[in-house]
């Protein structure tokens, strides 16, 4: 070879990007709730890869929670599945926002100074967004803007109705809010939380309502309204990223606080109740002390088509329902 092609090709090798490290190994078992049996990650993915609409239910501040839920829409990618992401983490005002961020016409400091990121965005959801704006998946700010739940929580469901027309769109036109199976859940998890400090972003959906002693039922109602309207507020949100789908083939993956949607309720029932006829999965993530002794409880097969178990992280307090280990 001459030293003009060693050369050359010396320095094409100096420039080939480095070899793409593998995915860090994350532990995980994955319980078919319909079927009552351990399943394999792919064949869970296969299988909701056709749904119209995904919810993850997550528990916040779990590390390996985040790097399965990166694991989910790598397999949807995968498959040649069009993913739509959508999140309980920002709020409709933020949209213009966040579609300016993923056509790059902002930084990634502007969308940040803009969108009101929870403060573990960097860790637990900036791969997210990130994987789909290099895909060029859309990104939906589904949740009604903290404040507005807020005021719904302090004077009321009727603080909306004071909204001038262009405010009151970020909450959901239709609002239903019966004083069903998911009330009483979350009466009792506002019981179990009393005392904690409301609209921390990080904690879940009843330990940011439970400012109030849960023996005060007309608090209780009025924190209860405060979470139908981010349900509803997200359902209205998720459908109509399906319908700016139309017949188009995709799915629409929804990440939010596992009570948003385990046994079906909250925001994953508002949302079928809107798509009638159209597929919505759940996936509820749970990370566990020991994965290898874990048996899903009675209740646990109720909360979701598919469980994903994973451990827990030394060091962190994610909020996990009970989960029966032999």
């Amino acid at each position: 070879m001459s030293f003009t092609l060693l050369l050359l090709a010396l320095l094409a090798q100096s420039a080939a990007p480095p070899p793409a490290q593998p995915a860090p190994y994350v532990p995980e078992r994955v319980f078919d709730t319909r079927r009552g049996v351990f399943a394999d990650f792919e064949v869970m993915l296969a299988d909701i890869a056709g749904a119209d609409v995904i919810f993850v239910g997550e528990q916040h501040d779990d590390p390996n929670t985040h790097r399965l839920e990166h694991a989910i829409l790598e397999g949807l990618r995968s498959r040649a599945v069009p993913v739509t992401l959508s999140f309980e983490m920002f709020e409709r005002d933020v949209q213009p926002k966040m579609d300016q961020y993923l056509t790059g016409a902002i930084t990634e400091s502007e969308f940040l100074a803009g969108t009101r990121p929870w403060p573990r965005y960097a860790t637990d959801y900036r791969p997210l967004v990130e994987m789909a704006r290099s895909l060029g998946w859309p990104v939906v700010a589904a949740n009604v803007p903290r404040r507005y739940a807020s005021d719904v929580a302090k004077t009321g469901r009727a603080s909306l109705d004071r909204l001038p027309s262009d405010e009151r769109a970020f909450a959901a036109r239709e609002l239903q809010c019966p004083q069903d199976a998911y009330f009483k859940r979350f009466a009792a998890a506002m019981n179990e939380h009393s005392g904690t400090k409301p609209d921390k972003p990080a904690e879940s959906a009843p330990a940011q309502a439970a400012a109030q002693p849960a023996s005060d039922g007309q608090a209780t109602e009025r924190y209860y309204w405060s979470q139908c309207v981010k349900d509803e507020t997200m359902a209205e949100s998720i459908t109509a990223a399906v319908e700016r789908r139309g017949a188009q083939k995709g799915t629409i993956v929804h990440f939010n606080g596992a009570f948003h949607s385990d046994f079906g309720t909250g925001a994953a029932e508002r949302t079928r109740r809107r798509l009638t006829g159209r597929r919505v999965a759940v996936v509820t993530i749970l990370p566990i002390a020991n994965i290898d002794t874990a048996t899903p409880s009675q209740d646990d097969l109720k909360r979701a088509d598919y469980l994903v178990y994973t451990v827990k992280v030394p060091g962190t307090n994610p909020q996990v329902p009970p989960s029966k280990e032999r």
